[in-house]
C-alpha cells in the first residue's frame, strides 16, 4: 500500500495564515492537519466563550478555509484539525455553512466528548486529551473535513493513518510510529528549521511546513514540499522529538510510544527516515487539562541607568513597598536584569531593568494602586527615573492544572457527516506508566586537553513547557560528543549551569539512539504559562541559555 502523505499547516493559533494554501499548492499531499491548541489557547478560548457562548473555536480557521476549501476538494485532500477547541460542533456547523455558500459538496464531521467542565466547576476550560480513533471513524465514514476539540497533538496524524491503513486498537508498534511522526509534525515549521539551534546551516527566513510519508508498518519519512525554505535533517527532527517530552515512554490515549527506540537516518536531501519505533499499551487514565482564572496581575519595569545600579534598585523597591504597605498585593516579585555595561557607548546599553510583577485576587490592588504609587515616584526617586511604560489596569491571569481520569469516564464520540453518533470505546488493554530502566552510559572519551567554551558549540537544545514544568532536550551531533555529553551534563551540572533549578526537582533521561539527554525541571513555570511566573513563561529559550553556558570541553570536539 502506498504511503499516506500527511502534512501540517498550523502549529499554533496564530501561525502563518497562508500555510494551508502553500501546502495545497506546493506538492502532493493526502491529508493536511492543523494544530491550534495549547494550554494557553484553551484559556483564551474559554474567555471568548464567556463573552459569546457560540464562540470557543479558532476563528482564523474558517477564514483560511474560505480561500482553500474548493482547492482541497478539487485535489481530494482531507483536512483534520483541532481548531474546534471548546466548541467543535460549532466550528463543524460553520464549515458546513461555508461549504454550502461556496457550493461545495463537502462532508464535515466532528469529534466530541473531551469537555469535562461540568465535572470541574469554576474552570474556564476542562478537557481530556482524546486519541485518534474518533478521527479515524469520521474519515472511514467518508468525511472530507474533521474538526475536533482537545485531542493529543499527535492524534491528528494517528487518526488519518489508522483510517488509511485499517489499523485497530492494539497495533501498538504501528500506532507508536504514527505518534512519533505526529509529534514531529505538530509544531509546523519547528521541524523544518524554525527555532533550530543550528539555524545558520540553512535558509530559514521562511521555512516550508513539514509533511510525513507514513507507511503501513508505522515507519515514516519526514520531508517538505520541493522548493520551500528551511531544512529537514536529523538535527531538526531530533530537536522536535525532544520538544515537550520527557523520558523513554511518551504516553498517549491510544498507545505509549517508546522514544528510546526511535531510529533516525538521513534519507536524502530534506528527507529523514523514522523507523524502529516500538509501542506499548496506553496508561489506564487520560490526561485532562484544567484552566482557571487565578486572579489579576500587573507589572512595571523601571530603567536604571549608569552608576549605582544596585543602590538605585534598592531605593525604588523600598519606596514602592512603603507606598503599597496599607494594602499590599498578595504576591510581589522583583527581578533585576543586568543588561547594563560599564562605560557604555549608548544609553540603552548603559541601562538595567528592574521588573516588578504583582498578583492578587482583587483587581484594585494590582491596578490603580500600583499605577498611582509608581507614577508618584517620577520626580522623587533615583536619578534618571523612568519606566518602559506606565502600569495599566490589572489583567486576569490563568492557572493550569493536570488531572487524570479513567478512560471510561470520558464519552469519546465521532459525530459523522450524516449526523450519526459513533461511540469510541476505551482501550481494552492498559499498562501503568513507569520510567524505563536507565540505559548504560557510553564509554567516556579519553582524557585530554580541554578549552573553556559554550556548550552550544558541540550540542543542540530545544526547550518547552508542560504545565508548571519545563523540559530541556540536549543532543550531540557526533558519537564522540555524545560520549562526552552523557558523562559531563549530569543533573548536578545542569543545576550549576541553570541556577534557578537548584532548589527544584530535576530529572535526567537518556535517549542514546538520539544521542540525547532530556531534563525535566519541575515547578519552574509556577502554575503554567498563563500565570507568567518567570521572564520566559514557556521556557522557550531555556535551552539556548543552557547552550550559552561555558564548560571545559575536550579540544578534540571543538
Amino acid at each position: 500500500m502506498r504511503p499516506l502523505r500527511t502534512g501540517n499547516f498550523s502549529g499554533f493559533y496564530g501561525d502563518r495564515f497562508d500555510a494551508l494554501r502553500e501546502m495545497l499548492t506546493g506538492g502532493e499531499v493526502d491529508v493536511l492537519t492543523g494544530d491550534y491548541l495549547a494550554e494557553l489557547t484553551m484559556l483564551i478560548l474559554g474567555r471568548d466563550r464567556l463573552k459569546d457562548p457560540s464562540a470557543g473555536y479558532a476563528r482564523t480557521f474558517p477564514r483560511q478555509l474560505e480561500e482553500c476549501l474548493g482547492l482541497a476538494h478539487e485535489r481530494g485532500v482531507k483536512i483534520v484539525t483541532n481548531a474546534g477547541g471548546l466548541n467543535p460542533a460549532g466550528l463543524a456547523a460553520a464549515v458546513r455553512e461555508l461549504a454550502g455558500r461556496l457550493g461545495l459538496p463537502v462532508r464535515v464531521a466532528h469529534v466530541e466528548g473531551d469537555d469535562l467542565a461540568d465535572r470541574h466547576p469554576g474552570t474556564l476550560a476542562a478537557h481530556a486529551y482524546l486519541g485518534g480513533f474518533g478521527i479515524a471513524e469520521c474519515l472511514r465514514a467518508g468525511a472530507d473535513v474533521v474538526v475536533t476539540g482537545r485531542v493529543t497533538d499527535a492524534a491528528l496524524v494517528t487518526g488519518p493513518a489508522a483510517a488509511h491503513f485499517g489499523w485497530r486498537p492494539g497495533e501498538y508498534d504501528r500506532l507508536a510510529g504514527a505518534v512519533v511522526a505526529g509529534h514531529v509534525l505538530e509544531c509546523g515549521a519547528q521541524a523544518t528549521g524554525g527555532n533550530y539551534a543550528f539555524f545558520r546551516e540553512g535558509d530559514v527566513r521562511r521555512p516550508g511546513f513539514p509533511l510525513a510519508e507514513i507507511h503501513a508498518d508505522g515507519s515514516s519519512v519526514v520531508t517538505k514540499h520541493p522548493g520551500t525554505g528551511g531544512l529537514v535533517d536529523v538535527g531538526t527532527v531530533t530537536a522536535q522529538l525532544l520538544y515537550e517530552t520527557g523520558g523513554g515512554r511518551y504516553a498517549g490515549p491510544d498507545v505509549t510510544a517508546r522514544l528510546d527506540t526511535v531510529r533516525l537516518s538521513q534519507d536524502g536531501p530534506d528527507r529523514v527516515r523514522i523507523e524502529g519505533v516500538r509501542g506499548e499499551a496506553p496508561p489506564p487514565t487520560l490526561k485532562a487539562g484544567l484552566n482557571r482564572l487565578g486572579g489579576f496581575r500587573n507589572e512595571v519595569v523601571f530603567v536604571l541607568t549608569g552608576l549605582d545600579i544596585e543602590a538605585k534598585a534598592e531605593l525604588v523597591r523600598a519606596q514602592l513597598t512603603d507606598a503599597l504597605a496599607k494594602a499590599p498585593p498578595a504576591e510581589a516579585r522583583w527581578d533585576l536584569v543586568r543588561t547594563d555595561r560599564a562605560d557604555a557607548d549608548s544609553e540603552e546599553t548603559a541601562g538595567a531593568l528592574l521588573r516588578l510583577v504583582v498578583r492578587d485576587a482583587d483587581e484594585r490592588l494590582v491596578g490603580r494602586a500600583l499605577g498611582g504609587a509608581a507614577v508618584e515616584l517620577a520626580l522623587a526617586s533615583y536619578p534618571g527615573f523612568h519606566v518602559l511604560s506606565p502600569p495599566g489596569k490589572g489583567a486576569p491571569y490563568g492557572v493550569f492544572e493536570d488531572v487524570y481520569v479513567p478512560h471510561g469516564d470520558v464519552d469519546h464520540v465521532a459525530v459523522l457527516h450524516d449526523g450519526r453518533r459513533v461511540p469510541v470505546p476505551p482501550p481494552e488493554d492498559t499498562r501503568p506508566l513507569r520510567d524505563v530502566v536507565p540505559p548504560p552510559l557510553p564509554e567516556p572519551l579519553p582524557a585530554g586537553p580541554t578549552r573553556r567554551a559554550p556548550l552550544g558549540l558541540v550540542a543542540g537544545a530545544r526547550s518547552g513547557d508542560k504545565g508548571g514544568d519545563a523540559n530541556v532536550g540536549v543532543w550531540a551531533r557526533t558519537d564522540d560528543a555524545w560520549r562526552w555529553l552523557a558523562h559531563e551534563l549530569t543533573t548536578d551540572r545542569f543545576r550549576q549551569l541553570i541556577p534557578e533549578s537548584r532548589d527544584l526537582t530535576v530529572t535526567r533521561h537518556l535517549l542514546p539512539n538520539l544521542r540525547a539527554l532530556n531534563f525535566v525541571v519541575e515547578g519552574i513555570l509556577g502554575a503554567g504559562v498563563a500565570s507568567q511566573a518567570r521572564f520566559d513563561p514557556q521556557a522557550k529559550a531555556l535551552g539556548e541559555w543552557l547552550r550559552s553556558r561555558h564548560l571545559d570541553i575536550p579540544e578534540t570536539l571543538l
